[in-house]
């Protein structure tokens, strides 16, 4: 059977990402609630389908805790007629560089 490329997914670095960016955090609620970029958007990548039509128009950076989720919804965005560019390395690499974050919880934001 012949191999067909998948498209490569647009991406950036987190020290990239405007600082007005649309950021939709893909990753689950107990995730979410742990800890997760300042005034992201969360729609979890299950969800992704059903609530596209929440995320406000222009580019959108979907993120998730390392990069893999986030490419699918990245990926699902573009072929829906969005544009969308994936934060390399997730919340994870978000948190290392000092980026803001926000926890649901008591206490400093994490990463689960």
């Amino acid at each position: 059977m012949e191999q067909v490329s998948q498209p490569e997914v647009p991406s950036t670095p987190v020290t990239a990402v405007p600082a007005d960016a649309t950021v939709v955090d893909v990753r689950e609620d107990d995730e979410w609630a742990a800890g997760h970029a300042t005034g992201a958007l969360h729609v979890p990548l299950s969800q992704l389908p059903q609530r596209a039509s929440e995320i406000p128009d222009g580019t959108i950076y979907p993120i998730c805790k390392s990069g893999g989720r986030s490419a699918q919804a990245t990926a699902w965005l573009n072929q829906h007629g969005r544009e969308a560019v994936n934060v390399e390395g997730g919340t994870t690499a978000w948190l290392q560089e000092g980026k803001p974050m926000t926890s649901e919880n008591a206490g400093e934001p994490t990463v689960l």
